[in-house]
């Protein structure tokens, strides 16, 4: 089973977003659930410190063994830090997809977008 921690906010398309110890910056990647159906990651893809995005806009590909998908942004926002060591060790996304894994930290433009994401429970429902 995966593992759905209770403290995150989740999409559809599988990305989270995990506050951080910043105000209005959050973390994103994708969830151990997505990472366990890629398989073994061998390249991330991620834009540039200062990229904006808005909502389900493709900020990203990862590629592994099996497939490549587009990573989607969960909220709008602007790019404030990206995950250098995934260049040189994709598989920290499988290893700890919610830790050492993430991908980017994005500022979000408007907080109350958060409450449009599904929690843990929902996540969990989402993918049985």
């Amino acid at each position: 089973m995966a593992n759905v921690p209770q403290d995150l906010r989740y999409t559809n398309e599988h990305e989270y977003v995990k506050g951080t110890d910043q105000e209005g910056v959050f973390a994103i990647g994708i969830t151990d659930y997505a990472q366990g159906e890629l398989g073994d990651v061998v390249f991330v893809e991620l834009p540039k410190v200062g990229s904006t995005f808005q909502p389900h806009a493709v900020f990203g590909n990862i590629e592994a063994v099996k497939a490549v998908s587009e990573l989607f942004a969960p909220v709008a926002g602007e790019v404030v830090e990206v995950n250098d060591a995934l260049d040189a060790n994709p598989a920290l996304v499988n290893s700890d997809p919610y830790g050492e894994g993430w991908m980017i930290k994005v500022r979000v433009s408007d907080p109350s977008s958060l409450d449009g994401l599904m929690d843990a429970a929902s996540y969990q429902a989402h993918i049985g």
